[in-house]
């Protein structure tokens, strides 16, 4: 069982920066690859970041509408993720969430908001 804790969100200004924080508890973080999503009021949830498994790697994946501007990582040692969003823009307000993912278990943290607006 992993419990996911996010952190972090608040209220920006458009082209301002916030860190997200994604604290996990229970074994085997490391086996666990970690993405972060997003769901803004009235729409599907979407993917905005996906960290590899592993000791090592901070390898990263995401979508086309954050690249360049959001920066995912994850710390084993503290079994934290994090989500470094910058040059926020007013569509990327929603509540983020963070996943767990490792063979068949899945896990989701309770969201964290975050509103871009001036």
């Amino acid at each position: 069982q992993v419990q996911l804790v996010e952190s972090g969100g608040g209220l920006v200004q458009p082209g301002g920066s916030l860190r997200l924080s994604c604290a996990a508890s229970g074994n085997g973080f490391s086996n666990y690859r970690m993405g972060w999503y997003r769901q803004a009021q009235g729409k599907q949830r979407e993917w905005v970041a996906t960290i590899a498994s592993g000791g090592t790697t901070n390898y990263a994946m995401y979508p086309d509408s954050v690249k360049g501007r959001f920066i995912a990582s994850r710390d084993n040692a503290k079994n934290t993720v994090y989500l470094q969003m910058n040059s926020l823009k007013p569509e990327d307000t929603a509540v983020y969430y963070c996943n767990a993912a490792y063979r068949n278990y899945d896990y989701w943290g309770q969201g964290t908001q975050v509103t871009v607006s001036s």
